[in-house]
């Protein structure tokens, strides 16, 4: 089976990270200074922060940091709940059971409980451990109650690191406990040469067209763009790959997204809320994801040009809300009961 390369070509550590020069300087100057806070990353999704995450515990703790950095993701516990719990070695042996239907604990109690049992042991070979728990947004308020009393209480034996999107669903007292930095994506000129070395390392033969269409559709997401790569290296094995092959490749739209335009035109709200919770609870999309494959979908639709203005006005309205917004099903419902 053939390697991920986003794993292959992932920064290993804070010097190979791409772009966020301001972001990597912090945290190098905080690894020097030896007094590493509490941490939130935030900023759009695959921008570096649970790479810079890896890459800042393997140069505070060397060799051994897969001993002192634990990932947990909260969208996981708190999106997909007990189904999720059972699956995950590390909880068995904490909830005495691998049947969901055999666990009396609430999620946000087995939530505390792991944390606090993580939090709670020390380090051996350094003076503390990280704790990193990826997209942050997905905790409620209880959840993120209890989280700030865990980083208070244990903050002589490990620091947290929360990582999110969306900052503004935390609360202000989590917020006002961890040193915030943010994240984007890379200039296309800096991805750009990220592609060639990978090119060159796997022996590829690309057009500059077949970079420029890769750059195009990834819009400065690295993961997105070396998962393109790949992708178009297993399409044309021992070819030219062109921007043609590129397209051919990243074109494909996932079809609930069409279903779910259709079910919001025909005003089927029923539908249209089981599709959408299938992509946000079964495909993990998120709703900013959702609605750029709608407007995609819409511009498709062979709608009148004044039909599809006016559709992207309420679309872009919705992605204005999702900013700010608790809850992206609560907005995508929303949208599609008001769509036709």
């Amino acid at each position: 089976m053939q390697d991920l390369w986003t794993l292959k070509y992932r920064a290993g550590t804070l010097k190979e990270m791409l772009g966020n020069e301001h972001a990597v300087a912090t945290l190098s100057e905080l690894t020097q200074s030896g007094t590493l806070p509490h941490l939130i990353l935030y900023g759009p999704e695959n921008s570096g922060k649970t790479t810079a995450s890896l890459a800042l515990a393997r140069q505070l703790y060397g060799s051994t940091w897969k001993n002192n950095f634990a990932y947990f993701n909260a969208s996981d516990f708190f999106d997909q709940g007990k189904r999720y719990l059972v699956r995950d070695k590390r909880f068995v042996r904490m909830l005495g059971t691998d049947d969901p239907k055999k666990i009396y604990k609430s999620v946000i109690d087995i939530f505390k409980q792991v944390i606090n049992e993580y939090a709670g042991m020390a380090s051996i070979d350094a003076d503390y451990k990280l704790i990193y728990i990826d997209n942050a947004e997905s905790l409620n308020s209880d959840a993120q109650h209890a989280l700030r009393r865990i980083m208070e209480k244990y903050s002589a034996t490990c620091r947290f690191i929360l990582s999110t999107t969306k900052p503004s669903k935390l609360i202000a007292p989590l917020r006002s406990r961890g040193l915030q930095i943010f994240f984007t994506y890379v200039p296309d000129s800096v991805l750009k040469a990220h592609l060639e070395n990978i090119g060159c390392a796997e022996k590829l033969q690309l057009s500059e067209g077949a970079l420029d269409a890769i750059l195009y559709s990834a819009q400065g997401n690295v993961a997105k763009a070396v998962q393109t790569l790949q992708l178009v290296s297993m399409l044309a094995p021992g070819s030219v790959v062109t921007d043609e092959i590129v397209f051919e490749a990243t074109k494909s739209r996932d079809e609930n997204l069409d279903n779910l335009l259709s079910a919001a035109l025909g005003g089927d709200f029923s539908r249209g809320r089981q599709l959408i919770d299938e992509m946000i609870v079964e495909k993990g999309l998120s709703g900013i994801e959702i609605l750029e494959g709608l407007s995609e979908a819409l511009a498709d639709s062979g709608e009148t040009d004044e039909d599809v203005a006016r559709l992207i006005v309420k679309i872009s309205e919705t992605d204005a809300r999702l900013k700010d917004a608790a809850n992206d099903r609560i907005q995508l419902e929303k949208l599609i009961s008001n769509f036709s």
